[in-house]
């Protein structure tokens, strides 16, 4: 993906667009949920804008999230630790009947997690788009 006028930061210029998973501890199915899915959804968009990380494409399964991000000055670690903190804390204020059910008071995230450069950023767009839930009309870079 190449912009005419490049994301600027105070020290630096340029993008950083990776490839993200993210997966539910235990491997439990909650974005089978329709309503959690969504509060999800909604979730990364806010934890995108606040930390300034673009998320430009998101396909849930039933207990995992891939995405494409950029992560622009941020290491991967960092922007792992914002985005699943953030969802993570706000998805349990809304359902808070999810942590005692399913986590046993612990926390959402498997430790695990991906974000490593894709090959192709228009075949991550076509597996994005093959993931059991995409909704196309997700904010998109443009937005930022």
């Amino acid at each position: 993906m190449r912009k005419e006028n490049p994301t600027r930061y105070s020290s630096a210029v340029g993008e950083s667009w990776q490839y993200a998973s993210f997966k539910i501890k235990y491997c439990h199915n909650i974005f089978d949920n329709k309503e959690i899915r969504e509060e999800m959804d909604k979730l990364l968009d806010e934890a995108s804008s606040r930390y300034e990380i673009p998320i430009e494409g998101k396909g849930f399964d039933s207990n995992h999230v891939h995405m494409k991000l950029d992560i622009g000055i941020y290491s991967k670690v960092q922007a792992a630790k914002y985005l699943r903190g953030y969802t993570a804390k706000k998805i349990f204020q809304k359902f808070p009947w999810l942590k005692k059910k399913y986590f046993w008071d612990s926390g959402l995230w498997n430790r695990s997690y991906y974000i490593g450069s894709p090959k192709n950023l228009d075949n991550l767009d076509s597996y994005l788009r093959k993931q059991k839930w995409f909704d196309p009309t997700q904010t998109r870079l443009e937005s930022y």
